[in-house]
């Protein structure tokens, strides 16, 4: 028998689980947790933030960076409920979290106590798993299995405990925990629908790839693939580092963010391959069109595109065992045309990003980023017309790229930087935001001075909500409450005990990026940029109508015609 506080064995737990530091803020619900941290905060670091959803989202961006669980903490009520929006951003984009939330004491539960909610019903669609602890001797078990099911499940874990809970004594045989093993369950596809595949890739002539985030760790396997079929390699979003951006089989993105010769090759294909991910703007991808999916969740399949053949498995040992098999496709058409469209492509950004103009772009931000972010470093990416810039412009090379892909929730890109210098403090960490996502999570700023995280923060600022402006115009509407308060960010970061740096031209902005780059301490660049329409690369026909009947308005109401200031206007990218 052996006698220990609660809090103390479970702090063990984590420890065996590989958890070396939590997000959060203290508070009357978690303090008898909060005293076990204490105790051992030389072997679990506690990164004390300033609002709880940035504990959330940066235990987020820790998992998207890491593939280990994401762990933050919160008082019940008030606190519990801010934790909510980086909750629903791992669920989301399918990374493991670790949620301890604070619970008023277990006699009180049920008399609606100061601050006491119902958290279990609360966290109930967000959480794959979700219990309130009732007992320190069922504690130790629960906490092994929410660890585990969110590493099984890729998903958000809830242990809600009742803060008296902790400091009782375990009094149980340390023999009978039960353990921190995980296991790594080997999948691979079926006979049939391996051969499946292999038809449907030899009958191909003109197949084209879609990679996601679940080819992230199966580059060469992914080239080699697409060498042997002849087939241009388009990205999603969260699949972006995938493979380099000007490697000859990389077309971008596809989409909003997109680029116009992957809209093309995928229209053009006669085969669509969906690896390790779940595309969903339906409205990018061919309408009829032989299709094939690989990936680990078996869910996925065929989940949002008519699928004729299905792999689930790895994506690394499916294309190992496909490339051992393939026929080499000698029709290169297909691929050789998208290599030149897309040549011309990279002429026009590089066009587009070297225009002089009186004000500075969010483009050519993203070209002088260029010469500054190292090779391996990491860049986390708000939400906002700045995802637009980052996806088209910025040229991937072996830097990894995290933001929200699938909440697609403003203010993830600090959170992501902070949770960044934390899982790997020797590489260049930066967060690329607009001033209206920055905004939103500014008050953390201070939280990177206070653990002397050297993060760059690079906020576009062009006062404007850009991507809300730019959606009320695509649908034929006038501005409306899209305009923001003047703010000198610069000025902010000295304030917090950082550095900034205030530019309006290339010029500054190179300089500060120089400086930058010797600072020890957080630096905010603040970017004074113009507003401009982050336009696909494939414009709809709705698109275009919608946005001729904004500058209509626009024209009528305010007397003034502003056409987008884009290179070729809208002519150029149908």
């Amino acid at each position: 028998m052996f006698e220990k506080r609660t809090g103390e064995v479970i702090i063990n737990q984590l420890l065996e689980w590989g958890v070396d530091h939590i997000y959060g803020l203290p508070g009357d619900s978690i303090n008898e947790f909060i005293e076990d941290l204490r105790k051992n905060q030389k072997y679990i670091k506690f990164i004390q933030v300033r609002h709880e959803e940035v504990a959330a989202l940066s235990a987020a961006s820790y998992a998207k960076l890491t593939g280990k669980i994401g762990v933050c903490t919160a008082i019940a009520g008030p606190g519990a409920i801010h934790l909510l929006n980086g909750m629903y951003d791992a669920k989301e984009d399918g990374v493991p979290m670790l949620v301890i939330a604070g619970q008023v004491h277990s006699e009180e539960l049920g008399t609606e106590s100061f601050q006491e909610i119902n958290l279990e019903r609360m966290f109930d669609d967000v959480a794959v798993f979700n219990k309130t602890v009732t007992s320190e001797t069922h504690l130790p078990d629960l906490l092994n299995q929410a660890i585990r099911t969110a590493y099984a499940e890729k998903g958000v874990a809830v242990l809600t405990i009742p803060d008296n809970i902790v400091a009782r004594k375990y009094k149980n045989n340390k023999s009978e925990l039960s353990s921190s093993v995980r296991t790594h369950p080997k999948i691979f596809p079926g006979e049939t629908d391996l051969m499946g595949a292999l038809d449907l890739i030899h009958e191909a002539k003109k197949p084209v790839i879609l990679a996601g985030k679940g080819a992230l760790f199966a580059r060469e396997e992914l080239l080699t693939f697409a060498e042997q079929i002849a087939a241009p390699i388009i990205l999603t979003l969260a699949g972006k580092g995938v493979i380099p951006d000007e490697h000859p089989y990389c077309m971008g993105q596809l989409g909003q963010i997109g680029t116009k010769p992957a809209y093309q090759a995928a229209h053009e294909s006669d085969l669509l391959i969906l690896i390790g991910t779940s595309f969903p703007y339906r409205q990018y991808l061919p309408n009829s069109v032989k299709a094939l999916q690989i990936d680990i969740d078996p869910t996925k399949i065929s989940k949002r595109y008519p699928i004729d053949v299905g792999l689930v498995g790895d994506t690394k040992e499916v294309l190992g065992w496909l490339n051992q098999r393939v026929k080499r496709n000698e029709n290169r058409f297909l691929l050789e045309k998208s290599q030149e469209r897309m040549s011309k492509w990279w002429h026009d950004m590089n066009e587009d990003q070297e225009k002089e103009s009186q004000h500075l772009k969010g483009s050519q931000v993203v070209g002088e980023l260029q010469n500054f972010v190292k090779d391996d470093a990491i860049l986390s990416v708000d939400i906002g017309n700045v995802t637009v810039w980052m996806a088209r412009y910025f040229r991937m090379t072996n830097q990894k790229f995290i933001t929200s892909c699938w909440l697609a929730t403003m203010g993830c890109g600090l959170p992501g930087a902070i949770a960044a210098k934390m899982a790997f403090p020797e590489r260049q960490a930066l967060a690329v935001c607009g001033d209206g996502g920055f905004t939103m999570v500014m008050h953390d700023f201070v939280t990177a001075v206070r653990y002397k995280l050297p993060i760059v923060v690079v906020v576009l600022n062009n006062e404007k909500l850009g991507m809300i402006k730019y959606e009320q115009e695509s649908l034929g509407h006038q501005d409306y409450v899209v305009d923001l308060a003047e703010m000198n960010f610069a000025a902010f970061a000295e304030a917090c005990g950082g550095v900034g740096y205030r530019v309006t031209n290339r010029a500054e902005l190179r300089e500060a990026l120089g400086k930058a780059a010797l600072d020890e301490k957080p630096v905010i660049i603040d970017c004074v940029t113009d507003i401009e329409p982050p336009l696909p690369g494939k414009i709809t026909y709705q698109q275009a109508v919608h946005y001729s009947e904004y500058l209509i308005k626009s024209f009528f109401s305010e007397g003034k015609l502003e056409l987008p200031p884009i290179k070729k206007g809208i002519k150029g990218l149908f």
